[in-house]
């Protein structure tokens, strides 16, 4: 129940800063799904799972407050369920013990991103929509392979290349939805298919998915009134430093400096 707990109480922070930002739910809750032990694969595959839920409703939440430029979604949702599928094939052909070290690095590197983003106040630029296809594709490999990359790759890029960061958030949110959908279901073709040796570790922390579950669904709904009124500044500097402590918590414990 305690872990239950602490899951859930994660989930519900992760998501409420999600739903402001357009990140933290996929990158909190996998970073500190590896600080408690779970393999690269299974940790990934534990936030996707859970964000199957949490992203339907946030994007249901979008859509109905209007922050969606359609336009942009049909090419960043398809080509993210590109990136995605590939990623998890390529993740789950991995052993733990090496793709973590580049996980912890790419986390770090997303860590000091975000922060820089909260600090700086960069003026906004024109975006098309063609570019959504090369966003899509590097924001759904990133998420399959960090288990939370596609906020903070689609998210940055757009509000920093000129897009309304409401409208940003939400379209991103919204394609989540399909890209999550379509990563879990290769995490399940490759168990099926005997390709994925460490699924068993999903089983083994049950309790806290269910956590990052029921705590996501609580938060969700209020996505699109969260990215609408909540300021977004001081949410920034907090996400990128909780993230890049995380990473560098499992960096000492890799390194067999910390226990």
């Amino acid at each position: 129940m305690e872990t239950f707990l602490m899951f859930l109480l994660v989930g519900l922070l992760a998501q409420s800063v999600d739903g402001a930002l357009g990140m933290a739910y996929g990158v909190v809750s996998n970073t500190v799904l590896l600080a408690v032990g779970v393999p690269p694969a299974a940790a990934s595959a534990s936030v996707h799972a859970a964000e199957v839920f949490t992203t339907g409703a946030s994007a249901t939440s979008h859509v109905m407050h209007r922050n969606v430029a359609w336009r942009l979604w049909i090419p960043l949702t398809i080509a993210g369920v590109i990136g995605g599928v590939l990623g998890a094939y390529v993740l789950t052909g991995l052993e733990g013990n090496v793709i973590k070290p580049f996980i912890l690095i790419y986390l770090g590197v997303i860590g000091v991103w975000i922060i820089l983003r909260g600090l700086k106040d960069r003026k906004p630029r024109h975006v098309r929509s063609f570019w959504g296809f090369p966003l899509g594709l590097a924001g759904g490999f990133m998420d399959a392979i960090g288990g939370g990359g596609w906020g903070p790759t689609a998210t940055t890029a757009l509000v920093g290349a000129g897009k309304e960061p409401r409208m940003a958030i939400g379209t991103v949110n919204t394609a989540e939805f399909f890209v999550t959908v379509a990563i879990s279901a290769t995490f399940v073709w490759a168990l099926v298919t005997g390709h994925w040796q460490d699924a068993g570790a999903i089983r083994d922390h049950a309790t806290a998915v269910a956590g990052l579950i029921v705590g996501g669904l609580i938060a969700a709904p209020f996505a699109g009134w969260i990215a609408r009124t909540v300021p977004t500044r001081i949410l920034t500097l907090i996400v990128g430093g909780l993230i890049l402590v995380l990473a560098v918590y499992q960096g000492l414990q890799l390194a067999g400096w910390v226990p």
